[in-house]
């Protein structure tokens, strides 16, 4: 039986594209760019890349990326834009709980939930980052978006998400907040690329900061730097509050 990801990403590619959240692309690629300090010798790792929209304007701007998903479907579209324009982007097909990868990357990027943290299970979730630190190389850097744990504790997270919705987007209803597992269970409504309506039942887990920093320091690295994350505008002067739905996280070996 599929996961609700894997259901929602297997015809969705064009739909995704013109989705609210996937709207950040080059702001976020610039703050990428000074993480790393616009070394473009670096080897990088986009995983759950999607549609490639972080991968392919990294490789416009000159850099070596990697783009792995779970979802053959997204590829497809991934490989169309790229080249479409003329870019040699490598893509794969990989389960980013398993990873081939060992040392082979110097930065590591998984944004907007690309997978973590939308695995099942909390070892599942874990398994994503483990996969991640070891793709890296010494002095490897991480940099991730999570949903934040500490918006839900102040807020609706249905109506966040309600006002954050525009025509043709999935819907999203029915949420319900489990404080005791920190996790988001709801239903979403979405009309994928063919037409066809759908409405999956989805489980989200949403983290607080002092669980990624536990997690990340377990798996060997140094420094864990938090943020709130902003679409399309990461920065390290936004630091994270309760007003904040997502977290921007980059961690360095």
């Amino acid at each position: 039986m599929k996961q609700w990801y894997e259901e929602l990403f297997e015809n969705y590619g064009k739909k995704y594209d013109s989705e609210n959240f996937a709207q950040g692309t080059m702001g976020e690629c610039d703050f990428i760019e000074r993480e790393i300090g616009f070394d473009r010798s670096l080897k990088i790792i986009d995983i759950g890349c999607g549609t490639g929209r972080h991968s392919i304007e990294l490789t416009k701007r000159g850099y070596n990326v990697t783009g792995i998903d779970l979802s053959e479907s997204m590829l497809v579209r991934a490989r169309e834009k790229a080249a479409a324009l003329g870019l040699a982007c490598d893509f794969q097909q990989h389960d980013a709980r398993a990873l081939p990868f060992a040392g082979a990357f110097d930065a590591a990027i998984m944004l907007c939930e690309g997978g973590f943290p939308l695995m099942e299970t909390d070892e599942l979730n874990y398994a994503i980052l483990k996969n991640a630190s070891t793709a890296l190389r010494e002095k490897g850097t991480l940099i991730f978006t999570t949903l934040n744990g500490l918006f839900p504790l102040f807020h609706s997270v249905k109506d966040f998400l309600a006002s954050s919705t525009q025509e043709g987007n999935a819907v999203y209803g029915n949420n319900s907040f489990d404080l005791m597992t920190f996790r988001d269970n709801s239903v979403t409504t979405f009309e994928d690329d063919s037409g066809n309506m759908k409405e999956l039942t989805c489980t989200e887990r949403y983290y607080v900061p002092s669980e990624i920093t536990w997690l990340l320091k377990s798996l060997g690295f140094k420094t864990i730097d938090i943020f709130g994350a902003k679409l399309g505008a990461f920065s390290r002067g936004d630091a994270l509050t309760t007003e904040d739905f997502e977290m921007l996280v980059i961690a360095r070996k």
